[in-house]
């Protein structure tokens, strides 16, 4: 299977028929798709993939019908904290069938096109931005009320195809509360007020520590950051998410934390994550289809 779509990419290049033909169908499967939730952030190691999966996850639970793309090409890890093993399938010639997580949860990685999970993934940019094509235009999403794009840290070849590939994405910054962090997230959104992007608003993860034995919050980390950063630049902030040890559990099981039985402070968190998202993409759609000066 990864053979096959390394082939398929060409180099990333093809003739202007195969593109426009390409661009026909991208077209078609976007339209069926009413919110396009694109999640990033300008470090690593902030947890974003964590919050992709959770906030996947919660809007699936809310009953909406919801498709998880994990658009890092090197370093995909959606799979592994959903538990998902195995290929993806191809059905009637060259139409990808999204992994299927539950009713309303299907995935498609770079990990589930590669025979060994060890195996690097040696692309420039040319064929990084033909693989994120291929994984919007070729795969049988169908109806969704999100989809929901996992990216890599940084501001690279990936950003721009997204933002280029889907404009009306929202995009939704994940930090930390620490100035190492913010100093990232600054350049994110210098990036993406560069690229005219839609921004739905910011996320600080590991915002505190939710102790393992009295499940009282410690302020072991700086707190705030990510809120006192979204005001600055006039964004949304959509919540604050703790650290909580149950979030280590349900990566290790191969399970998004907000589906675990147990009710955790996190659990909680980021449930109410979703329900903002859902408000704040809803009155971003509404301002979308209100005319200027209206």
């Amino acid at each position: 299977m990864a053979s096959q779509s390394c082939s398929s990419c060409g180099g990333g290049e093809g003739d202007g028929a195969s593109l426009a033909m390409q661009d026909e169908l991208i077209r078609g499967t976007l339209s069926k798709i009413r919110y396009k939730l694109f999640v990033m952030s300008g470090k690593g190691g902030v947890g974003k993939s964590s919050v992709a999966v959770n906030l996947a996850a919660a809007l699936a639970e809310r009953g909406n019908k919801v498709g998880l793309m994990d658009v890092d090409i090197h370093g995909p890890s959606v799979p592994g904290l959903l538990g998902i093993k195995g290929l993806l399938e191809v059905d009637r010639g060259s139409v990808i069938k999204p992994k299927r997580y539950n009713d309303n949860l299907s995935v498609v990685s770079m990990a589930s096109l590669l025979e060994d999970p060890d195996q690097a993934v040696l692309w420039r940019g040319p064929m990084k931005t033909s693989a994120i094509r291929q994984f919007i235009a070729d795969v049988d999403w169908g109806e969704l009320d999100y989809l929901v794009i996992d990216s890599p840290p940084g501001t690279g070849d990936e950003h721009m195809t997204v933002l280029k590939t889907i404009p009306d994405a929202l995009c939704l910054i994940v930090t930390t509360p620490q100035e190492v962090s913010l100093a990232d997230v600054r350049k994110a959104v210098n990036f993406l007020q560069y690229a005219k992007a839609n921004v739905l608003g910011v996320v600080e993860n590991m915002s505190g520590l939710i102790c393992p034995h009295c499940r009282e919050e410690i302020e072991l980390f700086k707190k705030g950051g990510g809120k006192e950063l979204a005001e600055r630049y006039g964004l949304s902030f959509l919540g604050a998410i703790p650290l909580d040890p149950a979030t280590v559990v349900a990566g290790d099981l191969g399970r998004p934390v907000v589906l675990l039985d147990e009710d955790t402070p996190v659990k909680r968190t980021l449930r109410e994550l979703a329900a903002t998202v859902n408000d704040e993409a809803a009155r971003s759609l509404e301002r979308a289809a209100t005319p200027e000066g209206s």
